[in-house]
C-alpha cells in the first residue's frame, strides 16, 4: 500500500505491508486525514511521544471505513464509516484501537470528518473534563486561530461560558474568531492584551485559560487569570521554556494542570472519547461543533499541504484525499 513515510533521507510516499489488526484494533480503509501541528516535527524527525524516526509512517487522524477487524474488536462492523486518531494516518490503510474512533454522522463527508477527532477529544478534555468550565465563566483559549483553538472556544460556548475570549497572532485571523464562539480577540504578542482581558472581565481575570502557546505568555497568562482559576497547558507552539512568576502563581492561587495524549494509556484515551460522545455528541451530529477546512490536497500532493501548514496563514484545516 502506499504511505507517507520518513526516512533517512526525508518523508516521501512509499510501499509499505499492509498492516493486519490484532486484538481490539480495527483496519481503516483511509479516505481523507487531517494535518495536525505534531506531523511537521515528525516530518522533520523529531519524535511525538514514542513515536517517529526513521521507518515511521507519519499522520495522526484519519476519517475512513471499517475493512476488517481484530478478534477482539467491537462497537464497528466491516463497512462503517469511522473517523479517529492514532499514529500512521497518511496512508491507504491504518489501524486504529476500536476505543479511539467515532462513527462518522451521516451528514459529513470524508474530509469534513478528519478534521474532528483530534480537535474534539483534546478540547473536550482541556475545557470540560481538566479545566472545569462551567456556565457563565470566562475562558480564554491562547492559539485559537488553530483547528484545535476553534473547536475549543466552540466548545466552551456551548458549555454555557458568558465569555469567551481568543488571541492569534494574525490580524486576518484574529478577524474571524468571532465566527466560532470568540466574543474578543487579543494578540498574545502584544504585551498590552493583558490589560484587554482583565478590562474584559471587570479587573479580575479570566475563570480558565486553555494554553497552546506557553513561551513568553506564561506569566502573562497568571496575570491574566483570576484568582482561585485555572490554567490548562495543552502544547507548546510558542516555545518550551520561558521564564514563570512563581510568586504570580502563589499569590493569585492558580491550579496550573499540563495535558497530553503522549504519554496517556490507551485506557485514558478510550475514557476520554466515551466522554466526547456521552457529553457533545449530540452538538457533533448537529453541525454545531465544526472547524473549517482551509484547503484540500491529494495524496500525492501532500508534500504541498505541508508547505501550506507551514507558511502558517491557514484558518481551520489542512485535509489530505487518499
Amino acid at each position: 500500500m502506499k504511505a507517507y513515510v520518513y526516512g533517512s533521507d526525508g518523508a516521501r510516499i512509499s510501499d509499505v505491508p499492509q498492516p493486519k489488526p490484532e486484538g481490539t484494533q480495527v483496519l481503516v480503509r483511509v479516505r481523507a486525514c487531517g494535518l495536525n501541528r505534531a506531523d511537521t516535527g515528525m516530518r522533520k524527525g523529531h519524535a511525538h511521544g514514542a513515536a517517529g524516526g526513521v521507518g515511521t509512517v507519519l499522520g495522526m487522524e484519519w476519517a475512513g471505513e471499517v475493512a476488517e477487524l481484530g478478534p477482539d474488536a467491537k462497537g464497528v462492523k466491516v463497512g462503517d464509516r469511522i473517523m479517529g486518531s492514532g499514529g500512521a494516518a497518511f496512508a491507504e490503510y491504518t489501524l486504529a484501537d476500536h476505543g479511539r474512533l467515532f462513527h462518522a454522522p451521516s451528514n459529513m463527508n470524508f474530509e469534513e470528518a478528519a478534521t474532528l477527532p483530534v480537535a474534539l477529544a483534546t478540547m473536550h478534555n482541556a475545557v470540560v473534563t481538566v479545566g472545569g468550565v462551567e456556565a457563565g465563566q470566562s475562558v480564554l483559549i491562547q492559539g485559537a486561530s488553530s483547528g484545535v483553538g476553534l473547536m475549543a472556544m466552540q466548545i466552551a460556548r456551548l458549555k454555557g461560558a458568558k465569555l469567551v475570549i481568543g488571541s492569534s497572532t494574525d490580524a486576518t485571523r484574529r478577524g474571524r474568531l468571532k465566527d466560532y464562539g470568540a466574543d474578543l480577540a487579543v494578540d498574545s504578542s502584544d504585551p498590552k492584551w493583558v490589560d484587554e482581558v482583565l478590562k474584559a472581565t471587570n479587573g479580575e481575570g479570566v475563570d480558565l485559560i486553555v494554553d497552546q502557546v506557553s513561551g513568553k505568555v506564561a506569566s502573562q497568562n497568571l496575570a491574566a487569570t483570576k484568582v482561585k482559576g485555572r490554567i490548562v497547558n495543552v502544547g507548546r507552539l510558542g516555545g518550551a521554556h520561558a521564564d514563570f512568576n512563581f510568586d504570580l502563581h502563589a499569590a493569585r492561587r492558580i491550579d496550573y494542570v499540563g495535558v497530553t495524549f503522549r504519554t496517556r494509556t490507551i485506557e485514558e484515551v478510550r475514557e476520554i472519547f466515551e466522554e466526547v460522545r456521552k457529553d457533545i455528541w449530540g452538538a457533533v451530529e448537529s453541525r454545531k461543533l465544526q472547524l473549517p477546512i482551509d484547503k484540500v490536497f491529494a495524496f500525492n500532493d501532500i508534500d504541498q499541504a505541508f508547505a501550506h501548514m507551514e507558511a502558517n496563514k491557514h484558518l481551520g484545516k489542512i485535509v489530505v484525499t487518499v
